[in-house]
């Protein structure tokens, strides 16, 4: 049974951090691409952050470019996304997911396996 498990959300003040965390189960891990991704209330869930499989390069959506970093280990089958400086607008369901292959992305459509999502809310 396929499984990622995402945690480290939370409340926190704007111009803090977090470290959300993903166990990933299931599937081959070396052979995905893993990626986070957001979902703000009335909005739609957008790209941001993924990491390749095969050389770990990166991709990062505009608005988190410098805040945020993401990072794996496959020997633990995990991916992180290290979050700085956050802002209110960072508040949202983040979500980890994982695509076959070793593209980066940053389109929902083509991820193959979503977590549940863990929460983010950024205060004033």
């Amino acid at each position: 049974e396929v499984q990622l498990v995402g945690s480290g959300g939370g409340l926190v003040q704007a111009g803090g951090s977090l470290k959300l965390s993903c166990t990933a189960s299931g599937f081959p891990f070396d052979d995905y691409t893993m990626g986070w991704f957001r979902q703000a209330p009335g909005k739609e869930r957008e790209g941001v952050s993924c990491i390749s499989s095969s050389d770990g390069s990166t991709y990062y959506a505009d608005s988190v470019k410098g805040r945020f970093t993401i990072s794996s280990d496959n020997a633990k089958k995990m991916v992180y996304l290290q979050m700085n400086s956050l802002k209110p607008e960072d508040t949202a369901v983040y979500y980890c997911a994982a695509k076959l292959g070793p593209e980066t992305t940053r389109w929902r459509g083509a991820m193959d396996y979503w977590g549940k999502g863990t929460l983010v809310t950024v205060s004033e």
